[in-house]
């Protein structure tokens, strides 16, 4: 029993260390999302025994970006729970027109865009992240992120104009 106990004792050490790095950044991202500190709060509470429970998954992969799609799970589960729609972006962050028919048009522009400025630009504007939050998913720093969404939305913005 030894061998289960010192590979308990070295999950919990690396649950310890996920929370005390990544416990901020979960906890900003649902409190962005809910506007409700005590249920942001629980919710990255739920985050972490989801992850907890996960661990034996992960592969070590981008540990923010695995706590970060938790905590958006969670968020979902949350919302379907209580039936409230989470907030949404205002649709015209990225200049588009709230029209059913128009939101088609986006959808075939981000398809046409390259991968890279498809997910920057899903991850910011339809999923919610932020900057930072983006930058600690793909590993690189908060000015490279800003500035690749930047061209991301010059972009969009270039092949949204050419399909009108």
């Amino acid at each position: 029993m030894v061998c289960c106990d010192h590979h308990e004792n070295a999950e919990g050490d690396i649950i310890e260390e996920l929370y005390r790095e990544h416990w901020p950044l979960v906890c900003g991202f649902l409190l962005r999302r809910t506007r409700d500190p005590h249920l942001a709060e629980d919710l990255a509470q739920e985050t972490f025994v989801k992850a907890t429970r996960a661990l034996l998954g992960w592969r070590g992969e981008n540990a923010a970006a695995w706590l970060l799609a938790i905590a958006r799970n969670v968020l979902i589960d949350h919302v379907r729970r209580s039936r409230r729609e989470p907030a949404l972006p205002d649709p015209d962050e990225l200049g588009v027109p709230p029209l059913h028919v128009e939101a088609l048009d986006v959808r075939d522009v981000l398809d046409r865009l390259p991968e890279r400025h498809r997910r920057l630009l899903t991850l910011v504007y339809l999923e919610g992240f932020s900057m930072v939050e983006v930058a600690a998913m793909t590993g690189e720093n908060h000015s490279t992120i800003k500035t690749a969404v930047w061209r991301a939305r010059a972009a969009f913005a270039d092949s949204y104009g050419a399909a009108r």
